[in-house]
Order: structure tokens, then C-alpha cells, then sequence
């Protein structure tokens, strides 16, 4: 080939023949410049940040990724009307904490909350009622407020109602509140969302025992400080009466609606914390798995965009109480009113106060 015909170019090399070489002399290498020990140290310093940095990112991926699924999966796929945002528009919802366990299969509604929002003055007020609540109302046989969600699920398939929307609808009426929405998280939800923040930190007000073969439980608490896990949480809102020996302190309803509240206190200081940003997402999968709830997707997110941040002191509790005649508990008219006003004060944006402000607010004035 001419070198017109290559282009211009410089002849190639030939090819390698056996025994011989037609290899170009190597230049001499140059030196080469040692690097200063503080050089080394910055450069495994830049390396073992951007490590961290693009972790940081990925896990901050996979976080968002894992919530939005759950997130989808938890919600309905309605869209949530115009103006009624969450973080636009004062909400209500009912809340209930089943005994479901895989240990047991029943679905008594252990705990009643009734909660309002208000985004705009980033606060709540939670009601809660003790579980032996006589209710006797119009279109309903009188029975404990407990029972009436098994009921309700039992009858779904004659009923063609949901038991979730039957209590939102007998609640309304009870409270005199138009409720928005309905939430029933069941007790194994509970457990793995104290475990997946890390436990929490609670003052434990007696020593707590208790065993039932039948179901597992196995309660054995001891009074003073102790950091719970999802467990011991659950015992520690759980604890009634005592069955071993010696005999531990009974309890009552009135005190299981105050350890509950109690525990949600703790759960969102640790929410807060370190533990409870590198949980948050095994938390709300928790919560998937373990929820039933009439909130849309979209509504969900609005939530946690409003609330997120909530501060502890800024969720006002209003237990009600009542008289223990067997085998119900029959409310006091007067706490059942305020508790009423109080979830109207929220909505409207008016100042409310809980149940242990207007203690301390009695007792300075003594």
C-alpha cells in the first residue's frame, strides 16, 4: 500500500517474528514523586467521605422509596378532594388499637382514640375511652365499645358495610363530631414500631405480672426507669390484673388509658431521635403491614408533611373517666362534654388544654 493510499500515514511497524523483536527502545522512566504522609491522610479522608455521602444518599433513597411503597400500599387510591389537604384543612380521625396477635386471632378494640388535627396551629387533641365503656344508643343493642368492631366485622358480609365505616359512623354519632377518617392499627403493629425505633424510655408506676398460656403472654415488669422493647410497650399498656405469686398491683382501665398516652409520648420523642430517623422506614412498613385505614394515598403524605414535626407538648390528651359497676364502665357526663369541646376547640384553632395542664393549672391555684 503506497503512502497515498494510507492516508498520509506513517508506515506501520512489522509485525513480531518468532525469535527476534522489532520493539521501539523504552524511554526511561521517570522518578517517582513520593507522596507527604498529610497528602496520604487527606486523600483516605475525601475517600471515606464521599463514601459516606453517597451512602448517605442511597439509604435517603431507599427510605423514600420503602415509605412511598407502604405509603401506596396502606392508603386507598382515591384522590383527596380539593381543600381537604391535611396540611390545609383541620382533620378528625378515630383510632383503633386491636388485640389482634397472630397468637390469637381476635380483634377486641383495646384501645379508642378520637383525635383532631389542626395544621394550622400544628397541634392535636387525642381523646382516649377506657375499654369497658357502656355505649347505648340509638340503632345499636348496648354493649362495652370494645366488642362492637368484632361485631361489626362479623356482620360485613350481610351488612355490605365495612366495620371500619360502621365505627366511624357510631363514633360520629357518640361524639357528636363528623369524623373524617378511621385508622385500626392491631397489637403486633404496635410492638414492631417500638422495636423498630429502638424501644422507648418509660417510668414504670409498679411492679406488672401477669401470665395466660392460652394466648402467650407472659407480662413481668419491675417499677422505676426502664427503656422497653415492643413488648414489654405492649405489656406495660396491656396490664390489668396480676396471676402470680406474690401478686402484683392490679389496674384498671382508667390506668391503661393513661400508659397509653404515656407511651405515645415516648414514641414521639424517640421518633425524633437518631435511632428513630434510621428506623422511620421499618416503622412505617410496620405499620403497613399491621393497618387497616380509609385515608388516600395523597392524604397520608399530606399528613406527614404536616405533622411530622409535631411537638409532644403540642398533643393534648383528654382520658375520660367513669364509675366500674360490673361489667361496664359508665362515663362521667361532665368529662364526656369537655372532651367533646376540647375536639371542637382543636378543629377551630382555639387553644385547648389537657387533662394534665388543667390538673397543674388546679393544683398552683390551691
Amino acid at each position: 500500500m503506497s503512502p497515498s493510499e494510507n492516508g498520509g500515514l506513517p508506515p506501520r511497524q512489522s509485525q513480531r517474528k518468532s525469535g527476534g523483536s522489532t520493539r521501539t527502545p523504552a524511554k526511561p522512566s521517570a522518578k517517582k514523586k513520593k507522596s507527604s504522609p498529610v497528602k496520604r491522610f487527606f486523600k483516605m479522608l475525601l475517600a471515606v467521605l464521599i463514601i459516606l455521602v453517597i451512602g448517605a444518599g442511597a439509604y435517603a433513597g431507599y427510605l423514600a422509596y420503602n415509605v412511598n411503597k407502604t405509603i401506596n400500599d396502606a392508603g386507598t387510591d382515591q384522590p383527596v378532594a380539593s381543600g381537604q389537604e391535611a396540611n390545609v384543612k383541620p382533620l378528625s380521625m378515630l383510632l383503633l388499637g386491636t388485640d389482634y396477635r397472630p397468637e390469637t386471632g381476635t380483634h377486641l378494640s383495646d384501645v379508642i382514640m378520637v383525635i383532631a388535627m389542626n395544621p394550622q396551629t400544628k397541634s392535636a387533641t387525642v381523646v382516649s375511652l377506657p375499654r369497658d365503656t357502656r355505649v347505648s344508643m340509638d340503632g345499636y343493642k348496648t354493649n362495652k365499645i370494645n366488642a362492637f368492631y368484632p361485631n361489626f366485622l362479623a356482620a360485613e358480609k350481610k351488612s355490605g358495610e365495612s366495620a371500619e365505616e360502621e365505627m366511624k359512623t357510631m363514633m360520629s354519632k357518640f361524639f357528636d363530631l363528623d369524623i373524617d377518617y378511621v385508622t385500626v392499627l392491631n397489637f403486633q403493629g404496635f410492638r414492631e414500631v417500638v422495636d423498630a425505633l429502638d424501644g422507648v424510655d418509660v417510668n414504670v408506676d409498679k411492679d406488672m405480672c401477669y401470665k395466660d398460656t392460652a394466648d402467650g403472654t407472659d407480662i413481668n415488669l419491675k417499677q422505676g426507669e426502664q427503656h422497653l422493647d415492643g413488648k414489654q410497650a405492649l405489656d406495660y399498656v396491656r396490664y390489668r390484673k396480676s396471676n402470680c405469686s406474690p401478686k402484683t398491683d392490679a389496674s384498671d382501665d382508667f390506668d391503661r388509658n393513661r400508659r397509653q398516652n404515656e407511651v405515645l409520648h415516648a414514641l414521639i420523642d424517640q421518633a425524633k431521635s437518631l435511632n428513630g430517623v434510621l428506623g422511620a422506614s421499618k416503622a412505617i412498613q410496620s405499620l403497613g403491614d399491621n393497618m387497616t385505614t380509609d385515608l388516600e394515598q395523597g392524604q397520608i403524605k399530606n399528613m406527614i408533611a404536616a405533622y411530622w414535626n409535631i411537638s409532644k407538648e403540642d398533643v393534648h390528651f383528654m382520658p375520660i373517666t367513669g364509675d366500674w359497676k360490673s361489667p361496664y364502665v359508665y362515663l362521667h357526663d361532665d368529662e364526656l362534654e369537655a372532651a367533646k369541646q376540647a375536639l371542637q376547640d382543636e378543629l377551630a384553632g382555639k387553644t385547648v388544654q389537657s387533662a394534665d395542664d388543667t390538673a397543674a393549672s388546679a393544683s398552683s391555684n390551691e
